[in-house]
């Protein structure tokens, strides 16, 4: 399709099936839409757009509604993201800017349920990665004399903790050991990748083991918990919000919402299509409408998703679901828009 005039038609197809649910006539073109051209000639675009696959008639005598081809066409023929008005920005304002989160998980908690609430469909957030960060810091902690905590965390703001207990037959563990134990970690795996700084690991206790036989067990429980903390096949995680916006827009879906629940309740369908996705260079948003989802059961279903990061870097990604009957440019704007605040709260 390269006739300006005939995406124009589309444009208002699209724009008045996702405002009123019902399908839309040439009448309706002419009294909503100036597109300075007849009925009659509006008529003869529908049928060329319907020929093209962009729009169907879902019932005889019915006006025309957009197919996946045709929301499609309208995503990618769009100007430019859209900037955000003065009242989805206060409402971002308000949603995400009410006081200083204290870790990642209410960073993300937060964050799901304010792009839920701006864009009135499902959100998913997923968690970093580790095998994507960099460890910023191991601390180490005494609780008793032949016990500790370690805490990794990471450049994604990431945190794991493990509890370390050191062998009954082991000296108890000092605090000058403790001390130097700590350095040491930090020495070997600050700013390295978790495979990195797994590798490193080895080194740190051969040379401990070396130099203060006594306490190499101590060191090699203190370094099998950060290998775990370090773990990189471990299962990804997500936090989603906003199930009930689902339900409430099932108007949206022309088939059984059901297919879509089941399809987010497996959490690895949703995180391996987030993978999948790769952004736009130019918009820093991607979009997957109906069919191009391979998940049968999302075939009904829209994603608008983004990547978020630290350091230019992205660690993870957002986004949200929904019927392929969406506000695309308020869903494009709000998911950059979350993104790129979320890679900012997540800046060293």
């Amino acid at each position: 399709m390269t006739e300006p005039r005939r995406l124009a038609v589309l444009r208002a197809i699209v724009e008045d099936y996702v405002a009123t649910q019902e399908p839309v006539g040439s009448k309706a073109l002419v009294e909503r839409h100036a597109l300075g051209v007849s009925p009659a000639t509006i008529r003869n675009d529908m049928a060329a757009l319907e020929e093209e696959g962009l729009i169907a008639q879902p019932h005889t005598s019915a006006g025309r509604i957009p197919t996946d081809k045709g929301y499609r066409a309208f995503v990618d023929g769009l100007p430019a993201v859209r900037p955000l008005s003065p009242a989805e920005r206060r409402a971002i304002d308000r949603l995400l800017g009410n006081g200083e989160p204290v870790d990642l998980d209410e960073v993300l908690e937060r964050t799901v349920r304010a792009l839920a609430q701006l864009t009135h469909q499902v959100a998913v957030i997923q968690y970093p990665s580790l095998a994507r960060a960099r460890v910023r810091h191991v601390e180490l902690v005494q609780l008793a004399p032949r016990r500790l905590v370690l805490v990794l965390i990471t450049d994604s703001g990431r945190v794991e903790q493990r509890s370390v207990e050191i062998p009954p037959d082991a000296p108890e563990v000092v605090a000058d050991l403790v001390t130097e134990l700590r350095g040491r970690l930090n020495a070997a795996t600050a700013s390295r990748r978790s495979d990195e700084a797994v590798a490193a690991l080895d080194g740190v206790v051969a040379t401990w083991s070396a130099a203060r036989p006594e306490d190499s067990a101590a060191a090699s429980v203190v370094a099998a918990a950060l290998r775990s903390a370090l773990d990189a096949t471990r299962e990804e995680r997500m936090v989603l919000a906003g199930t009930a916006n689902l339900v409430r827009g099932a108007g949206g879906f022309s088939a059984s919402v059901a297919p879509v629940l089941e399809a987010i309740e497996e959490q690895v369908v949703v995180l391996r299509l987030l993978a999948e996705m790769a952004d736009d260079p130019a918009s820093g948003v991607s979009v997957r409408i109906g069919r191009e989802i391979v998940h049968s059961g999302l075939s009904d279903a829209a994603v608008v998703a983004s990547g978020y990061g630290s350091g230019g870097e992205v660690v993870a990604r957002l986004g949200i679901l929904g019927p392929t009957r969406m506000d695309y440019p308020t869903s494009i704007a709000a998911v950059r828009a979350v993104a790129r605040y979320l890679s900012k709260v997540l800046a060293p």
